[in-house]
Protein backbone atom coordinates (compact mmCIF):
# COMPACT_ATOMS: atom_id res chain seq x y z
CA UNK A 1 0.00 0.00 0.00
CA UNK A 2 1.47 3.38 -0.99
CA UNK A 3 1.82 6.28 1.44
CA UNK A 4 -1.21 8.16 0.06
CA UNK A 5 -3.53 5.22 0.70
CA UNK A 6 -1.99 4.66 4.15
CA UNK A 7 -2.78 8.29 5.04
CA UNK A 8 -6.37 7.97 3.81
CA UNK A 9 -6.87 4.69 5.67
CA UNK A 10 -5.49 6.27 8.85
CA UNK A 11 -7.95 9.18 8.58
CA UNK A 12 -10.88 6.81 8.06
CA UNK A 13 -9.88 4.80 11.15
CA UNK A 14 -9.48 7.98 13.25
CA UNK A 15 -12.94 9.23 12.29
CA UNK A 16 -14.42 5.80 13.04
CA UNK A 17 -12.80 5.93 16.49
CA UNK A 18 -14.15 9.43 17.07
CA UNK A 19 -17.66 8.32 16.19
CA UNK A 20 -17.30 5.37 18.55
CA UNK A 21 -15.64 6.98 21.56
CA UNK A 22 -15.96 10.80 21.49
CA UNK A 23 -19.23 12.06 23.07
CA UNK A 24 -19.32 15.16 20.84
CA UNK A 25 -18.59 13.33 17.58
CA UNK A 26 -21.02 10.52 18.42
CA UNK A 27 -23.99 12.87 18.63
CA UNK A 28 -23.32 14.67 15.34
CA UNK A 29 -25.68 14.26 12.39
CA UNK A 30 -25.60 15.31 8.74
CA UNK A 31 -27.71 18.32 9.69
CA UNK A 32 -25.67 19.37 12.74
CA UNK A 33 -22.45 19.25 10.72
CA UNK A 34 -23.77 21.46 7.89
CA UNK A 35 -22.56 24.71 9.47
CA UNK A 36 -19.05 23.30 9.89
CA UNK A 37 -18.90 22.17 6.26
CA UNK A 38 -19.80 25.72 5.19
CA UNK A 39 -17.33 27.30 7.62
CA UNK A 40 -14.47 25.05 6.51
CA UNK A 41 -15.24 25.75 2.85
CA UNK A 42 -15.11 29.51 3.46
CA UNK A 43 -11.90 29.19 5.48
CA UNK A 44 -10.38 27.25 2.59
CA UNK A 45 -11.28 30.09 0.22
CA UNK A 46 -9.55 32.59 2.54
CA UNK A 47 -6.47 30.38 2.73
CA UNK A 48 -6.35 30.09 -1.07
CA UNK A 49 -6.65 33.87 -1.41
CA UNK A 50 -3.79 34.31 1.07
CA UNK A 51 -1.51 32.18 -1.12
CA UNK A 52 -0.13 30.46 1.99
CA UNK A 53 0.22 26.78 1.06
CA UNK A 54 0.59 25.68 4.67
CA UNK A 55 -2.79 27.24 5.46
CA UNK A 56 -4.32 25.85 2.26
CA UNK A 57 -3.19 22.35 3.20
CA UNK A 58 -4.62 22.68 6.70
CA UNK A 59 -7.98 24.07 5.58
CA UNK A 60 -8.42 21.50 2.81
CA UNK A 61 -7.77 18.87 5.47
CA UNK A 62 -10.61 20.34 7.53
CA UNK A 63 -12.91 20.12 4.51
CA UNK A 64 -11.86 16.51 3.93
CA UNK A 65 -12.61 15.73 7.56
CA UNK A 66 -16.18 16.91 7.03
CA UNK A 67 -16.53 14.65 3.97
CA UNK A 68 -15.22 11.66 5.93
CA UNK A 69 -17.50 12.42 8.90
CA UNK A 70 -20.58 12.56 6.68
CA UNK A 71 -19.51 9.34 4.99
CA UNK A 72 -18.99 7.61 8.34
CA UNK A 73 -22.42 8.71 9.58
CA UNK A 74 -24.02 7.41 6.40
CA UNK A 75 -22.15 4.09 6.63
CA UNK A 76 -23.49 3.54 10.14
CA UNK A 77 -26.98 3.60 8.68
CA UNK A 78 -26.02 1.39 5.75
CA UNK A 79 -26.55 4.16 3.18
CA UNK A 80 -23.04 4.63 1.73
CA UNK A 81 -19.43 4.92 2.81
CA UNK A 82 -16.35 6.93 1.86
CA UNK A 83 -15.41 4.47 -0.88
CA UNK A 84 -18.87 4.89 -2.43
CA UNK A 85 -18.40 8.67 -2.44
CA UNK A 86 -15.05 8.30 -4.22
CA UNK A 87 -16.50 5.87 -6.76
CA UNK A 88 -19.48 8.11 -7.48
CA UNK A 89 -17.45 11.24 -8.14
CA UNK A 90 -14.88 9.27 -10.20
CA UNK A 91 -17.61 7.83 -12.39
CA UNK A 92 -19.20 11.26 -12.81
CA UNK A 93 -15.92 12.92 -13.82
CA UNK A 94 -15.22 10.20 -16.41
CA UNK A 95 -18.78 10.43 -17.72
CA UNK A 96 -18.63 14.22 -18.03
CA UNK A 97 -15.22 14.29 -19.74
CA UNK A 98 -15.66 12.09 -22.81
CA UNK A 99 -13.00 14.19 -24.56
CA UNK A 100 -10.47 13.03 -21.96
CA UNK A 101 -11.61 9.49 -21.16
CA UNK A 102 -13.27 8.73 -24.48
CA UNK A 103 -12.94 9.56 -28.15
CA UNK A 104 -14.98 12.79 -28.27
CA UNK A 105 -13.28 15.94 -29.60
CA UNK A 106 -12.42 18.75 -27.17
CA UNK A 107 -15.56 20.92 -26.92
CA UNK A 108 -15.33 24.53 -28.09
CA UNK A 109 -17.85 25.55 -25.42
CA UNK A 110 -17.09 23.55 -22.29
CA UNK A 111 -19.95 25.05 -20.28
CA UNK A 112 -22.47 24.17 -22.97
CA UNK A 113 -21.14 20.61 -23.26
CA UNK A 114 -21.20 20.20 -19.48
CA UNK A 115 -24.86 21.28 -19.37
CA UNK A 116 -25.73 18.85 -22.17
CA UNK A 117 -24.10 15.95 -20.34
CA UNK A 118 -25.88 16.86 -17.10
CA UNK A 119 -29.20 17.04 -18.95
CA UNK A 120 -28.66 13.53 -20.34
CA UNK A 121 -28.05 12.20 -16.85
CA UNK A 122 -31.24 13.73 -15.47
CA UNK A 123 -33.55 14.56 -18.40
CA UNK A 124 -36.50 15.51 -16.15
CA UNK A 125 -34.52 18.08 -14.19
CA UNK A 126 -35.42 21.72 -14.75
CA UNK A 127 -32.77 23.95 -16.34
CA UNK A 128 -31.54 25.65 -13.15
CA UNK A 129 -32.41 22.82 -10.80
CA UNK A 130 -29.47 21.42 -8.87
CA UNK A 131 -27.77 24.78 -8.31
CA UNK A 132 -27.79 25.32 -4.52
CA UNK A 133 -29.88 28.37 -3.63
CA UNK A 134 -27.81 28.74 -0.45
CA UNK A 135 -24.80 29.85 -2.51
CA UNK A 136 -23.62 33.43 -1.95
CA UNK A 137 -25.93 35.63 -4.05
CA UNK A 138 -23.29 36.81 -6.53
CA UNK A 139 -22.03 33.28 -7.14
CA UNK A 140 -25.62 32.07 -7.60
CA UNK A 141 -26.40 34.87 -10.08
CA UNK A 142 -23.26 34.21 -12.11
CA UNK A 143 -23.92 30.46 -12.12
CA UNK A 144 -27.50 30.98 -13.33
CA UNK A 145 -26.13 33.18 -16.10
CA UNK A 146 -23.59 30.53 -17.10
CA UNK A 147 -26.26 27.84 -17.34
CA UNK A 148 -28.63 30.07 -19.32
CA UNK A 149 -25.76 30.98 -21.65
CA UNK A 150 -25.01 27.29 -22.26
CA UNK A 151 -28.44 26.93 -23.92
CA UNK A 152 -28.10 30.14 -25.95
CA UNK A 153 -29.88 32.65 -23.69
CA UNK A 154 -27.31 35.42 -23.30
CA UNK A 155 -25.91 38.68 -24.61
CA UNK A 156 -23.34 38.37 -27.37
CA UNK A 157 -20.74 40.85 -26.13
CA UNK A 158 -19.61 42.58 -22.91
CA UNK A 159 -20.60 45.91 -24.53
CA UNK A 160 -24.22 44.76 -24.74
CA UNK A 161 -24.18 43.77 -21.09
CA UNK A 162 -22.71 47.14 -20.17
CA UNK A 163 -25.61 48.87 -21.94
CA UNK A 164 -27.98 46.78 -19.81
CA UNK A 165 -26.05 47.83 -16.70
CA UNK A 166 -26.60 51.49 -17.58
CA UNK A 167 -30.29 50.81 -18.23
CA UNK A 168 -30.65 49.17 -14.80
CA UNK A 169 -28.90 52.11 -13.13
CA UNK A 170 -31.40 54.52 -14.68
CA UNK A 171 -34.31 52.36 -13.51
CA UNK A 172 -32.84 52.30 -10.00
CA UNK A 173 -32.45 56.09 -10.04
CA UNK A 174 -36.15 56.45 -10.88
CA UNK A 175 -37.23 54.35 -7.90
CA UNK A 176 -34.83 56.16 -5.57
CA UNK A 177 -36.37 59.50 -6.60
CA UNK A 178 -39.84 58.03 -6.04
CA UNK A 179 -38.68 56.81 -2.62
CA UNK A 180 -40.23 53.42 -3.36
CA UNK A 181 -38.12 51.15 -1.19
CA UNK A 182 -39.64 47.90 -2.46
CA UNK A 183 -39.14 48.83 -6.11
CA UNK A 184 -35.66 50.18 -5.38
CA UNK A 185 -34.72 46.84 -3.84
CA UNK A 186 -35.98 45.04 -6.93
CA UNK A 187 -34.04 47.32 -9.29
CA UNK A 188 -30.91 47.04 -7.16
CA UNK A 189 -31.18 43.26 -7.38
CA UNK A 190 -31.55 43.49 -11.17
CA UNK A 191 -28.47 45.70 -11.35
CA UNK A 192 -26.39 43.30 -9.25
CA UNK A 193 -27.56 40.37 -11.38
CA UNK A 194 -26.55 42.12 -14.62
CA UNK A 195 -23.20 43.09 -13.08
CA UNK A 196 -22.58 39.39 -12.36
CA UNK A 197 -23.30 38.74 -16.04
CA UNK A 198 -20.85 41.46 -17.04
CA UNK A 199 -18.20 39.77 -14.88
CA UNK A 200 -18.98 36.47 -16.62
CA UNK A 201 -18.58 38.03 -20.07
CA UNK A 202 -15.28 39.56 -19.00
CA UNK A 203 -14.25 36.11 -17.71
CA UNK A 204 -14.00 37.44 -14.18
CA UNK A 205 -15.35 36.04 -10.93
CA UNK A 206 -17.85 38.56 -9.53
CA UNK A 207 -17.63 37.11 -6.02
CA UNK A 208 -13.83 37.25 -6.02
CA UNK A 209 -13.88 40.79 -7.40
CA UNK A 210 -16.21 41.97 -4.63
CA UNK A 211 -14.18 40.16 -1.97
CA UNK A 212 -11.03 41.94 -3.19
CA UNK A 213 -12.77 45.30 -3.10
CA UNK A 214 -14.13 44.58 0.38
CA UNK A 215 -10.64 43.63 1.54
CA UNK A 216 -9.26 46.85 0.04
CA UNK A 217 -11.96 48.88 1.77
CA UNK A 218 -11.25 47.16 5.11
CA UNK A 219 -7.54 47.90 4.78
CA UNK A 220 -8.12 51.56 3.92
CA UNK A 221 -10.81 52.29 6.51
CA UNK A 222 -8.65 50.79 9.25
CA UNK A 223 -5.76 53.01 8.16
CA UNK A 224 -8.09 56.02 8.20
CA UNK A 225 -9.12 55.11 11.74
CA UNK A 226 -5.47 54.75 12.81
CA UNK A 227 -4.51 58.05 11.17
CA UNK A 228 -7.26 59.96 12.93
CA UNK A 229 -6.44 58.35 16.28
CA UNK A 230 -2.86 59.57 15.89
CA UNK A 231 -4.34 63.04 15.55
CA UNK A 232 -6.31 62.50 18.75
CA UNK A 233 -9.62 62.10 16.92
CA UNK A 234 -12.35 59.44 16.74
CA UNK A 235 -13.99 58.70 13.40
CA UNK A 236 -17.49 59.07 14.85
CA UNK A 237 -16.68 62.60 15.98
CA UNK A 238 -15.20 63.78 12.68
CA UNK A 239 -17.01 65.80 10.05
CA UNK A 240 -17.62 64.35 6.58
CA UNK A 241 -14.97 66.75 5.29
CA UNK A 242 -12.38 65.45 7.77
CA UNK A 243 -13.21 61.86 6.96
CA UNK A 244 -12.98 62.50 3.24
CA UNK A 245 -9.60 64.22 3.63
CA UNK A 246 -8.24 61.30 5.66
CA UNK A 247 -9.60 58.82 3.12
CA UNK A 248 -7.95 60.63 0.20
CA UNK A 249 -4.63 60.76 2.09
CA UNK A 250 -4.68 57.04 2.83
CA UNK A 251 -5.79 56.21 -0.71
CA UNK A 252 -2.80 58.10 -2.12
CA UNK A 253 -0.44 56.27 0.25
CA UNK A 254 -1.64 52.77 -0.63
CA UNK A 255 -2.26 53.28 -4.37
Amino acid sequence: MNSELVAVDKLLKIVHELRTKCPWDKKQTHKSLTRYLLEEAHESVEAIESGNYKNIKEELGDVLLQVVLHSEIASEKGNFNFEDVCKAISEKMVRRHPHVFGSDPIPKNNSKKWSELKAKEKPKRKLLEGTPRSLPALILAQRYGEIASSVGFDWETPAQVLLKVKEEIKELEVEIKRKDKKKAEEELGDLLFVLSSLARHLRLDSEAALRKSSKKFKNRIEKVDALLKKQGKQMKDCSPKELDAAWIKIKRQVS
